[in-house]
């Protein structure tokens, strides 16, 4: 039997750049599809991108499986972005990414993912927690790279 203590699929990340820098990459819909994991294309961004209520539509999917859907920002605040990503018939997950400056220069990025509905919700289990966490550490590690892509190519 599997094991596993705590929520698995919650990630601290720690970047080398300022919470602003994060933001920056938050704030523009067309980028999430270079940082999140499984996101093929941004379709349709909302023009008040990241307001309570606005939404971001997407193709999802591996290979020829795909899918379009929509995440929606449900909570905003100056340290915490709150979504409900859609997955076709897989249900939906709240999403929360919290941004802290952690330091000179240096930002924490803490990533909640849990499912709301669907398979993934009603058989939530140990082994749920583990395939988000390593879907997460991918969409982390993306996210990372995009923060500090962004920054170094804006200062050059």
């Amino acid at each position: 039997m599997l094991r596993v203590s705590g929520d698995v699929a919650v990630l601290n990340l720690l970047i080398d750049r300022p919470p602003d820098a994060v933001w920056r990459v938050l704030r523009d819909g067309w980028t999430y599809a270079r940082w999140v994991a499984g996101t093929q294309q941004i379709r349709e961004v909302d023009d008040d991108w990241p307001a309570v209520g606005s939404k971001i539509h997407f193709t999802a999917g591996i290979g020829p499986l795909q899918f379009d859907d929509v995440t929606y920002v449900r909570n905003l605040s100056d340290e915490r972005l709150e979504l409900q990503a859609y997955a076709g018939r897989m249900g939906s997950a709240r999403v929360s990414i919290e941004v802290m400056a952690w330091g000179e220069g240096r930002t924490l990025v803490i990533i909640d993912e849990h499912p709301l509905t669907g398979p993934p919700a009603r058989f939530h289990n140990a082994l749920v927690e583990l395939l988000l966490r390593v879907r997460n550490r991918k969409m982390a590690a993306a996210l990372k790279g995009v923060v500090e892509g962004e920054q170094a190519g804006s200062s050059g």
